[in-house]
């Protein structure tokens, strides 16, 4: 007896590459912006690719999710509002609206068919964020809505796609300095930096980026199983250093705050990430040019997919 399964290859840089077995196929469609699909496998479960790119999976959102926001939230002393750009998926804002802290979620997610697809597939990931009365969902491109608003946020996390296409002018210094004029006091950036396995030189220029406008930017390394590569973040702050909180005081604001459900994030695992290996110590020791909205040109070249059916006896 033959059957066929649909194997989706992800290449993470021109030599290497990642698949996953998807048992079926749940939806596909070209949006205004791009390519979305959502997928099922035994081993994550349902999970969203766009641009043939995977984002994001009910088995393991949790190491994403979690180490994207609260490294930074915990730093934070009481977070009130928080800017979410991108995050179509709405794991970012589920994360986000565990602070008690909390008045205000701006959700800006420029693809308005992504959050409708997760809102109704996804909810193990969302766990119902769309709902809260404290989210507040902008459709549009946010950059745009950055530049036009004159609110402050105590958090601003870019969740966004690999840089390229719509999310390019994301990454740029120009728009870290537009990010930085709109945080509040002891407010932090958080986001994600690419891989420093995959795309070292891609990563190190993120950094380097962020280091010509915040004063402190810790970068830090998560393995997200989905991505297939160890992945880096980072958060940036004109006054907010992670690194000097301990483990006990981050366990200690856990529990003051009554933050729970939590997979993955505690006080050893908020220093952990932080630990930086020596390769990675030396990548971001050497000089690479930030990127600028006059030059977003990227050495590496970045993550592209394709589907494969094969045949198995």
């Amino acid at each position: 007896m033959t059957t066929h399964h649909l194997y989706l290859l992800e290449q993470l840089n021109a030599a290497a590459g990642y698949f996953i077995r998807a048992d079926r196929c749940l939806f596909t469609k070209k949006t205004r912006y791009q390519e979305l699909a959502l997928y099922e496998s035994a081993h994550f479960g349902k999970f969203l690719c766009l641009d043939h790119l995977f984002m994001t999976s009910e088995a393991d959102e949790f190491f994403y999710h979690e180490n994207l926001i609260h490294p930074a939230a915990i730093t934070h002393p009481a977070p009130r509002s928080a800017l979410i750009i991108g995050g179509g998926d709405g794991g970012a804002a589920e994360e986000v609206l565990k602070y008690p802290t909390i008045e205000q979620v701006v959700l800006a997610e420029l693809d308005e068919e992504v959050v409708e697809v997760c809102r109704q597939h996804l909810d193990t990931i969302h766990r119902g964020a769309f709902e809260d009365p404290r989210l507040k969902l902008m459709i549009g491109d946010g950059r745009a809505y950055l530049e036009n608003t004159s609110a402050q946020f105590d958090l601003i996390i870019l969740d966004l796609t690999d840089p390229q296409g719509p999310s390019l002018n994301l990454y740029t210094q120009e728009f870290y300095h537009v990010c930085k004029q709109h945080l509040a006091a002891a407010g932090l950036l958080a986001l994600h930096v690419e891989s420093p396995i995959a795309r070292p030189t891609t990563y190190a220029r993120l950094v380097t980026t962020l280091r010509q406008v915040f004063p402190i930017v810790r970068p830090y390394s998560v393995y997200i199983p989905l991505y297939g590569t160890l992945w880096g973040m980072a958060t940036a702050s004109e006054s907010c250093d992670p690194c000097t909180l301990t483990a006990a005081e981050v366990e200690q604001r856990i529990a003051t705050r009554g933050i729970s459900d939590l997979r993955f994030y505690n006080g050893e695992t908020h220093r952990g990430v932080f630990a930086l290996p020596n390769f990675i110590r030396t990548l971001l020791s050497r000089p690479v040019a930030p990127l600028t909205d006059e030059d977003t040109t990227l050495e590496e070249e970045l993550p592209t997919s394709r589907l494969k059916i094969i045949p198995q006896v």
